[in-house]
């Protein structure tokens, strides 16, 4: 249903701005697989103190959207673009609050190094477990209150203590999907 209002050109008519994210899978030192999110600061905005992927706002000297999410997570985690294997494109993700019309895509980071935040927009990483990811008991509804509704209910994550929610949350539901299909 997502891909289909994508392609019905209403969003084109908004004008969206553009973005690139990069759902990121590394191993840690026992070699269990991980996801990086991270915690965005708070600060004067929709997305503030929100969990979301590495990423950010396409600029212009980015060729293209995927050097956009490999730049950006650069930015903001200390994640070379060398360093990545990029597995996929996901399917793009309307934001309507901010009008972003967001690309994620699926890496590997199969040798990482230490990762290094962006002060001035990371508050902290939020690294979870495969196992925890994939577990359906983490899958849950909350009643939120954001800056554009109130106590609307959600499907969202419950992961390391944080409610991830929203497009980051629909992001993860096709990334899970994808993966209990290969595993």
């Amino acid at each position: 249903m997502r891909i289909q209002w994508l392609k019905s050109n209403e969003i084109a008519k908004k004008n969206p701005k553009r973005a690139g994210v990069m759902a990121l899978f590394y191993p840690d030192v026992n070699q269990n697989t991980k996801l990086l999110l991270i915690l965005r600061k708070t600060y004067q905005g929709v997305h503030s103190n929100q969990i979301g992927f590495p990423g950010g706002k396409v600029e212009e000297n980015d060729e293209n959207i995927l050097e956009t999410a490999l730049r950006e997570t650069h930015e903001e985690v200390g994640v070379t673009p060398e360093s990545v294997e990029v597995l996929k494109e996901l399917s793009e993700v309307y934001i309507p609050p901010s009008n972003f019309l967001v690309q994620p895509f699926m890496g590997i980071y199969p040798n990482p190094g230490r990762f290094v935040i962006q002060e001035s927009e990371v508050e902290a990483l939020v690294e979870v477990y495969l196992r925890d990811f994939l577990d359906n008991s983490n899958h849950i509804e909350e009643n939120l209150s954001t800056s554009y509704a109130k106590n609307i209910n959600v499907p969202a994550y419950k992961l390391n203590g944080y409610t991830v929610w929203g497009a980051t949350a629909m992001m993860m539901s096709e990334i899970k999907e994808l993966l209990e299909q290969v595993l």
